[in-house]
């Protein structure tokens, strides 16, 4: 999506506290006297190969300025990826330690914090909890025992997640599979993408002007979930995340991927699904409905570039590879074929990349960047848009890349003012590539500050139980941005009421 101009705003990045969802507790005071601390610990998803876990201590001695806790695991788990505290492990003994900005735990007060890792076998729960050294009161409650009757998984559980139909928003950000043409989690249950996506990330850093547009703290993504969205499509910058050269060095590389880590964990803490999008990347294009005449990644390209987007999506992918819950959406709107009028020669680029007629620069195809996240081994669910900005699938399922983790989706784009935007158009080139693959519409919009558009599209991927995203969460003119929002609590446009009150329907 095009987005307006842009004001000097410097993004404030507020770090909070995860808040573990859906914990089983693990500990009860024994005694008439409260004992030093007590934690609860939970497995919120657990897969073939891995699991998701959570923590929460409650410190019930004297306040501390930093924190520490410490367990073993007793089945040779394995922590391979961990939020709101620094994780290590040594063999079976397991590390968390405060973050700066979380030390502070008050007589009283809690921290809680989340791990994905491995497993093998049975996945007992950890024992021998110490906080800073001081043994801590736990029971041998199994937090995955199928009799417990507040085990998420319990089948006779009213709040159970696992409706085939269920669209999420559950407080949990589930790890996400394809099977056939559904998104599913680990039980199997279908699961839809609805959300928003949050702009700013693709533009700011490579105009100089921080990292984030608007506030990205708790209480903002907090107030996307309030919309019972979830799911946040989040667009990225090629050459902000690789830290090049013309990135100013705050905004870029090492700093750009840590503020991207931290919201995606802020999403997931709300129990949304993150979906990581390359929107904005290197190569110069001049030709046919150029956004820009800039070598850098300062506009949307046709198609992505040989030189940096697999090496970008390589490092993507190993961030996030042991992280089943995030999705990546390799190219936000390829338009190859705005560069030549040979529709057989655009989605050949769009395939296989290379030299692509009217593009000047080496192309990068969509096998080239499924082959860059596969390679690092991760399994993450991929989307992958067509072509006319990802509002044409009409060969999508002719060039479908080859993945051999067959975790592959289609993407696609609507707006208001596209040539494929009516129900007769998503008859004859929607459903035949729903019938076969999941179906993600990653950008619905319009621009006449209203919403009977995006009621009609909703309608029509509702009725066949499919996934959709409104653009944007930012607070733009709705009549040009199109915006969702007018202000950061959630308080929507008139186009936003539509997609607020319809997810609010869903969920009710």
């Amino acid at each position: 999506m095009h987005h307006p101009p842009l004001h000097a705003l410097r993004a404030t990045l507020l770090v909070c506290a995860v808040s573990a969802a859906t914990l089983v507790p693990l500990t009860t005071a024994a005694s008439a006297a409260a004992p030093a601390c007590t934690v609860e610990y939970s497995v919120t998803g657990q897969w073939a190969d891995g699991f998701q876990g959570a923590v929460k201590v409650v410190n019930n001695g004297a306040p501390t300025d930093r924190w520490s806790l410490t367990f073993s695991f007793a089945d040779g788990q394995k922590v391979t990826q961990g939020w709101s505290a620094k994780w290590s492990q040594s063999g079976t003994a397991v590390t968390a330690a405060n973050e700066s900005w979380n030390g502070a735990l008050p007589s009283g007060g809690s921290v809680s914090a989340g791990f994905i890792g491995s497993w093998s076998g049975t996945n007992t729960a950890p024992t021998g909890f110490k906080l800073n050294g001081t043994t801590c009161t736990t029971d041998d409650t199994d937090p995955t025992d199928p009799t417990d009757p507040t085990d998420p998984t319990d089948p006779t559980d009213p709040t159970d997640p696992t409706d085939p139909t269920d669209p999420g928003g559950d407080g949990v950000a589930p790890a996400l599979k394809v099977s056939g043409n559904k998104l599913v989690d680990t039980s199997g249950a279908t699961r839809r993408i609805l959300g928003v996506n949050r702009s700013g990330a693709e533009f700011m850093c490579v105009q100089g002007y921080g990292i984030f547009d608007g506030p990205v703290d708790d209480a903002s993504v907090a107030a996307i979930a309030d919309w019972k969205a979830n799911a946040v499509r989040i667009p990225l910058n090629e050459e902000c995340w690789l830290g090049l050269d013309n990135i100013k060095p705050e905004y870029g590389g090492v700093n750009y991927q840590n503020a991207i880590k931290e919201l995606v964990t802020k999403v997931k803490a709300h129990g949304m699904t993150p979906i990581l999008e390359m929107h904005w990347s290197y190569g110069q294009y001049t030709g046919n409905s150029a956004g820009c005449t800039d070598l850098h990644a300062t506009c949307q390209k046709p198609m992505p570039d040989a030189r940096y987007a697999p090496r970008f999506w390589s490092s993507v992918a190993t961030a996030y590879k042991d992280d089943p819950a995030v999705v990546l959406d390799l190219f936000n709107e390829p338009y190859p074929d705005r560069a030549t009028s040979n529709l057989a020669d655009a989605w050949a680029c769009w395939k296989d990349g290379g030299t692509c007629p009217g593009i000047g620069y080496e192309v990068a195809g969509m096998q080239d960047l499924v082959d860059a996240v596969r390679a690092t081994g991760a399994k993450n669910v991929i989307l992958a848009g067509g072509l006319a900005y990802s509002n044409d699938l009409g060969q999508w399922l002719a060039h479908r890349p080859d993945d051999p983790a067959g975790h592959l989706a289609a993407a696609w784009h609507v707006y208001n003012f596209n040539t494929c935007a009516t129900e007769s158009c998503w008859d004859s080139t929607l459903a035949p590539v729903a019938a076969q693959v999941p179906l993600v519409a990653g950008e619905i919009g319009e621009n006449t500050c209203s919403h009977g558009f995006v009621d009609r599209v909703m309608k029509w991927f509702d009725d066949r139980k499919l996934s959709y995203l409104g653009w944007t969460w930012n607070t733009w003119d709705c009549s040009s941005g199109p915006s969702l929002i007018s202000s950061y609590d959630g308080t929507p446009t008139p186009f936003g009421i539509g997609l607020r009150d319809h997810l609010r329907g869903l969920s009710g």
